[in-house]
């Protein structure tokens, strides 16, 4: 039985992404990734106890994307199982803190949990980075010359984590100068997560590596939103986990374009500098 590895999924759209396998792909086992293993272990009987599978269908793997040691620890525990990874979700991220701390975990935390895993896929294997529409939303306010940047198919990870060291270093009213919005943590990471897309789907093609945003989705990243308000996460539009899950299900299973492609929430490829709204025609290349 070939395994799926899904990171951040003992809540949310990770945890929703673990119950849609489990129901609706039965010749798969599930790797439940969390940074916490007692959340992780409550998620497990969560979905079990939803989903009323064998309950050696699904594992919990702990695994900090955040922390090279735990990304390394857990590899090394896969490679030493009899799991045959098919599948990998890159879904953990955090959408609060510093810039070092928002770009570790929703860039660097991908790019490290890739390095280890994919070694251990099979040809064939599909990888999908949750990202946002945040990232191309980012992007169309940059200067033009980082537009291109954000769109550079042959930019290495060197040189795209140069970039990231660099707007390190920058202050706000810098970033500004250069023709970078100064108050977009979270769609900076998630432009360089796309970006980190295209990179990992250049060098390594025997995979099919996309990704997508969910949607606007009622999670712990976006439930502040409300409170300010007094608005309901459905008066502002949030739809649940469940329908975020969905777009990352037809990517790991159903057949797709091609891959290094970035994807909206309606499973229809969209463009990396600009926000497409979900129903609109497909993005095509132009």
């Amino acid at each position: 039985m070939q395994s799926i590895l899904v990171t951040g999924a003992n809540k949310g759209i990770g945890l929703a992404v673990v119950k849609a396998i489990l129901s609706e792909q039965q010749q798969f086992r599930v790797l439940l990734g969390s940074r916490d293993l007692e959340r992780g272990e409550a998620a497990r009987d969560e979905a079990l106890g939803d989903t009323g599978v064998d309950a050696e269908r699904l594992a919990v793997v702990a695994i900090d994307v955040g922390d090279e040691r735990s990304v390394a620890e857990a590899a090394t525990g896969l490679q030493n199982s009899d799991d045959e990874l098919y599948g990998l979700v890159n879904n953990a991220g955090i959408a609060s803190g510093s810039l070092t701390q928002i770009l570790n975990v929703n860039v660097n935390g991908v790019q490290r949990v890739c390095e280890k895993i994919i070694p251990l896929m099979p040809n064939g294997g599909r990888v999908v980075n949750v990202a946002s529409a945040s990232g191309p939303n980012f992007v169309s306010q940059c200067a033009s010359e980082w537009q291109q940047f954000f769109q550079n198919e042959q930019l290495t990870w060197p040189e795209l984590s140069q970039f990231m060291q660099h707007c390190l270093q920058m202050t706000a009213s810098e970033m500004q100068q250069k023709g970078l919005p100064a108050d977009g943590y979270y769609g900076l990471s998630k432009a360089c997560a796309n970006l980190f897309t295209l990179i990992s789907a250049r060098e390594n093609p025997r995979l099919t590596i996309n990704a997508c945003t969910p949607g606007y989705i009622e999670t712990d990243l976006t439930r502040g939103m409300t409170g300010a308000s007094g608005t309901s996460a459905a008066e502002l539009g949030m739809k649940q986990p469940e329908d975020g899950a969905r777009v990352i299900m037809h990517l790991l299973f159903k057949p797709v374009e091609g891959t290094g492609y970035y994807y909206g929430s309606d499973a229809l490829r969209s463009p990396l500098d600009r926000y497409r709204s979900p129903g609109s025609p497909a993005y095509t290349g132009d």
